[in-house]
């Protein structure tokens, strides 16, 4: 398994987790470090055009199908488990600083919990895997809470806690 750090975003539905990892990547990029983003959907799903030729070949039987081209790569493989964050890391490859998860709330892995007053004061995740919130109230849990629009400071968190080896 890759050493590579894993982190999840996590949040109720409709908290904003894709936008919020949005603006992390920018900062994180602007800091110099190389990443991924995996989105995590509990439920099926196709990224292959039907009548495509990717498509096509799964259709005809291939366990997986790759499309390249000079600048990137799509791969669509069947699995025959939910692969946890580990095994997406290793299938992501080497020479990255970091990968960004959305989703696994139910994972061992650490997370930080989008969370917005107008969804109520329920957390989605477990607290023994969560270690920072970022909010738009002060809450009252044990754990790191930034404001969702500083996004230098968590990116500050997150560069001190992953990515800065001392």
């Amino acid at each position: 398994m890759s050493a590579t750090p894993v982190l999840c975003i996590v949040g109720q539905s409709g908290s904003g987790k894709t936008t919020y990892i949005e603006r992390l990547i920018p900062e994180l990029k602007k800091r110099g470090y190389r990443l991924a983003v995996i989105k995590h959907h509990p439920h099926d799903f196709d990224v292959d055009v039907e009548g495509k030729d990717s498509w096509r070949y799964m259709q005809a039987g291939s366990d997986a199908a790759m499309v390249s081209a000079p600048h990137k790569i799509a791969l669509t493989r069947y699995v025959d488990h939910d692969l946890s964050p580990g095994e997406l890391v290793d299938l992501v490859g080497d020479g990255l600083d970091m990968v960004i998860i959305e989703g696994f709330k139910k994972s061992d892995a650490p997370k930080i919990e989008v969370h917005r007053a107008a969804l109520g004061n329920d957390l989605a995740c477990a607290a023994r895997d969560l270690i920072a919130v970022a909010t738009d109230e002060k809450l009252d849990i044990p754990v790191e809470q930034y404001d969702l629009n500083d996004i230098s400071a968590i990116v500050d968190f997150i560069e001190a806690r992953f990515l800065k080896k001392t």
